[in-house]
């Protein structure tokens, strides 16, 4: 079973919500990385998206359009994305992973060479939000040939768009809670219940929903609605607040608590 849906299936069947978590894959650094995902995974995380730096990213808010900026600085590419998911699988870390990257990355790398990494690395899914429900029928092709899922991102639209994604998506449904991109919010659109019931009644996936979700009370909200939430500006930023504490040997395990401090607050 991909472990993607091992996640969910576990949590629906104890009556928990499935967390999770989002990281800029190089932001400080690969090593890092590697440490935050451990981190992850001691404080309750179910699953993780390994984000991809991007200088043109299209979902991205400013704050992880920041850490990008840092990552890409060290010229850190989609290979050394997909290979920190193996470096985490050799320190013993089961947490499944998907990859967050847009399209033109994986172009450039080429499909074949792009689904032998995910499988070598043990990447359960992806997500590619500059490609469209309408365009993305040979990605979707290749992603079932090789057991990973290509998770939707469905913003508030028709209920006969909405219908459309659903019925060929895997894993589950990423709802996009906020207008806009990307960032920590105090308030969401007035009908984003409606629209996430509206999702749910389109399918028999679990659902999730991302985009501004950054405090327990906000985890504790969406979770009376759906079956997951996505962090992603809320830890990316705790990450940028710790990096002067992660960059030295003596204070490195005080950043490194931090973020897991964090992470554990919003599981609960």
């Amino acid at each position: 079973m991909n472990g993607i849906d091992a996640a969910f299936q576990q949590n629906r069947a104890a009556g928990k919500l499935t967390l999770i978590p989002f990281i800029t894959v190089g932001d400080p650094d690969l090593d890092t990385s590697v440490d935050i995902l451990r981190e992850l995974e001691r404080a309750g995380a179910d699953i993780v998206e390994l984000g991809v730096p991007y200088s043109d990213p299209l979902a991205d808010g400013p704050v992880i359009q920041a850490s990008s900026s840092r990552a890409l600085r060290h010229k850190v590419s989609i290979v050394d994305c997909i290979q920190v998911a193996g470096r985490a699988r050799k320190q013993g870390i089961s947490l499944p992973f998907i990859i967050f990257t847009y399209y033109n990355p994986v172009m450039q790398l080429g499909f074949d060479r792009f689904f032998q990494l995910l499988a070598e690395n043990d990447i359960h899914g992806a997500i590619i939000p500059d490609l469209p429900y309408e365009e993305n029928e040979e990605v979707r092709g290749l992603c079932e040939a090789h057991g990973v899922h290509l998770i939707p991102l469905v913003a508030p639209t028709s209920k006969e768009r909405i219908k459309r994604i659903t019925e060929t998506a895997q894993g589950f449904i990423y709802c996009v809670s906020s207008l806009g991109v990307t960032g920590t919010r105090t308030q969401f659109f007035g009908g984003v219940e409606e629209f996430i019931s509206d999702v749910k009644r389109s399918t028999d996936l679990p659902v999730a929903v991302g985009f501004g979700i950054s405090s327990r009370e906000q985890v504790e909200r969406f979770g009376k609605v759906c079956d997951g939430v996505v962090v992603g500006s809320a830890i990316v930023r705790t990450v940028g607040e710790a990096e002067s504490l992660l960059a030295e040997a003596g204070t490195r395990e005080q950043g490194l608590g931090r973020i897991r401090e964090f992470v554990r607050e919003l599981k609960g």
